[in-house]
């Protein structure tokens, strides 16, 4: 990174570390005072996790999709649920999975499910994080590589670069990984994955102004 360009990267990894805690804490306090929606009190689970945590339970779901239909029944929905270490009675369950399962064919699409269980964006916020998305995706080809942040940063005054201990690959990669699951990254970001990771910091921020201007401090918007 040239200077500048470092110095901003810092800020917005601190700005990022930063919303996210405040997103988990906030999950957590709600989680306390007691939900008694069980489709809000599955997404405060999941957002106590960080902003990843609503993608590691999608993970969990892809796990037992041995036929790749991204479908579920109920005992697959309740695994997948328990498996991922979220707290949720039989009831609750069958609820969430009814309320889910509109068609009443005794499956859920989980891609739907997840999209649900996202926290909601108003127009403007959700247009600020697709402005930054597309700003980073330079080939436009719906996700965010290794060679797109070639045509966005200079790491060569990069500390780890300067010392020999990390190549340009490797700083790169680890941009990518703070938005993907922990311990889990494929090296790209997609929409998806990036609208998700902003979702969950948006649920922490009551104030659009403030969202607003973090988002265009962040990515010089």
């Amino acid at each position: 990174f040239r200077s500048n360009e470092y110095k901003s990267y810092l800020s917005r990894m601190a700005s990022t570390e930063r919303q996210e805690k405040e997103m988990c804490q906030k999950a957590k306090q709600a989680l306390r005072q007691g939900i008694k929606d069980p489709i809000e009190a599955l997404r405060m689970q999941c957002l106590a996790r960080g902003a990843s945590g609503i993608k590691g339970l999608g993970r969990a779901f892809r796990i037992m999709d041995d036929d790749a239909n991204k479908k579920l029944d109920m005992s697959e929905f309740k695994k997948g649920v328990s498996d991922y270490g979220l707290v949720m009675e039989d009831e609750e369950a069958s609820d969430v999975f009814a309320r889910i399962d509109v068609d009443h064919s005794g499956f859920i699409d989980f891609d739907e499910f997840l999209k649900s269980l996202r926290p909601p964006m108003n127009k403007n916020r959700r247009s600020l994080v697709l402005r930054a998305f597309n700003k980073l995706d330079k080939t436009g080809d719906g996700k965010i590589t290794v060679d797109d942040l070639k045509g966005v940063y200079d790491v060569t005054k990069h500390p780890k670069y300067v010392s020999g201990e990390w190549s340009e690959e490797q700083i790169f990669l680890k941009f990518l990984e703070s938005y993907d699951t922990p311990n889990e990254s494929d090296g790209l970001v997609t929409k998806e994955e990036f609208v998700n990771y902003y979702s969950g910091v948006s649920a922490s921020i009551d104030n659009d102004a403030y969202f607003d201007l973090m988002m265009r401090n962040s990515w010089k918007l």
